[in-house]
């Protein structure tokens, strides 16, 4: 074996060392968490590989004594409503800014994303004020008002990179066909596009779903979404581990298999919205 082979297989050799153990890093926490959601209560804390695999963690967070039923629905309610919502908004406003040019829309642009540095803290007091006056304290309605916020100028950037990216001759063929420009939008950038929107609608409900900060002071029963209430768990007496894990794993489930069926459209999307 030559030197030059040698340092060949030792790199090959470190690179699946590092491989492995960014894996087990990234992995080993998601399968603990399993772990511990499936152990009876009494084994919360004991390491050893060999138990009764139980759901009476998770009997505990859907209609029993820590019922998070509620927090579900709104957290996929809430979700679902600011995806629907948001998703249209931005296709509009993304192809404005790409396709035409009217005084001020850079300015307009860069500010929209300005505002996904402003800090959350900053605008609840804001937010908490005007949903008093308005009667919309601890509603869905003011939980998807305040999302759309904080999702529809991401998203609009992102949608932007997208669009930007589709060749505007077939938009000029469909227009000497006859196509009208809300067909056009319909019928040619939204199939198009359908990477990009793929992409968008993950992040949405993803932003939408593990937002914190804003139910924690516009909610407090009937809206409470389900990070939230997760901190119901911890108690006085101590913090029920069991049925903390099966309320994160209940958390991250949608993600995983939403992540399943779109990840082609995923990177084909990200690939998409980086190629102009």
């Amino acid at each position: 074996m030559t030197a030059r082979s040698a340092r060949s297989y030792a790199a090959r050799g470190l690179h699946v060392l590092g491989t492995l153990a960014v894996l087990f890093f990234i992995l080993f926490p998601i399968a603990w968490l399993a772990v511990t959601a499936l152990r009876p209560a009494r084994d919360a804390f004991s390491t050893s590989p060999f138990f009764s695999p139980t759901l009476e963690n998770f009997r505990g967070i859907i209609g029993g004594e820590n019922d998070l039923t509620l927090a579900l629905v709104n957290s996929v309610v809430v979700g679902v409503a600011t995806t629907l919502i948001a998703l249209p908004m931005a296709l509009l406003a993304a192809y404005g800014f790409s396709r035409y040019r009217f005084p001020g829309h850079r300015s307009m642009l860069l500010a929209m994303v300005a505002t996904q540095f402003i800090p959350g803290v900053a605008i609840a007091l804001p937010f908490l004020t005007l949903f008093h006056d308005l009667g919309l304290l601890d509603t869905r309605v003011a939980l998807v008002i305040v999302n759309l916020s904080l999702v529809v100028p991401y998203i609009t950037w992102l949608l932007k990179g997208f669009v930007d990216g589709l060749p505007p001759e077939i938009e000029e063929a469909a227009r000497m066909d006859g196509c009208g420009q809300v067909r056009l939008l319909w019928r040619v950038v939204t199939p198009l596009a359908a990477p990009g929107i793929f992409v968008c609608a993950v992040f949405s409900f993803l932003l939408s779903w593990n937002e914190f900060l804003f139910p924690t002071f516009l909610a407090k029963e009937n809206a409470t979404t389900l990070p939230v209430g997760l901190m119901t768990l911890v108690r006085p007496e101590g913090v029920a581990w069991g049925q903390m894990a099966a309320a994160g794993l209940t958390v991250m489930l949608p993600m995983l298999i939403m992540s399943l069926f779109v990840r082609k459209h995923f990177a084909q999307g990200m690939t998409m919205g980086a190629i102009k």
